[in-house]
């Protein structure tokens, strides 16, 4: 199970990259995994501001559908604009090419609830 030692996770298979003020949201090796072949991600969140655990977005695989959540509160700036065209890269690159969207941080102290790697790999 890939879980790279720089990102925070969450218990839903999120995971934020910290960038200064802003960070990069996705999903996890092992959402992907279970979600299996992912034919269509919807977010229409963009410019809005969220607060923690709101949906920003659903993830369509041949098997489900399910939600995406805020890991932390924080404004939508920009989606991946190659999941439109190629969903499929979450499958391929979960934790590079296939990042869902990238967000300003509007609160901070929020990071420090987050899961470090080893917990994330301890609820798997």
């Amino acid at each position: 199970m890939n879980v790279p030692e720089s990102l925070l996770y969450t218990k839903d298979h999120e995971w934020l990259r910290v960038e200064e003020n802003f960070a990069y949201i996705g999903v996890t090796d092992f959402a992907q995994g279970e979600l299996g072949d992912i034919v269509f991600i919807e977010i229409e969140t963009a410019g809005e501001t969220l607060n923690k655990e709101e949906v920003f977005g659903t993830i369509e695989a041949v098997k489900t559908v399910s939600d995406m959540f805020m890991p932390v509160s924080g404004e939508i700036l920009e989606v991946n604009p190659e999941l439109d065209a190629n969903p499929a890269v979450v499958n391929k690159d979960p934790y590079g090419k296939g990042w869902m969207v990238k967000i300003k941080i509007t609160n901070p102290s929020e990071l420090a609830g987050l899961l470090s790697p080893d917990k994330y790999k301890a609820i798997l």
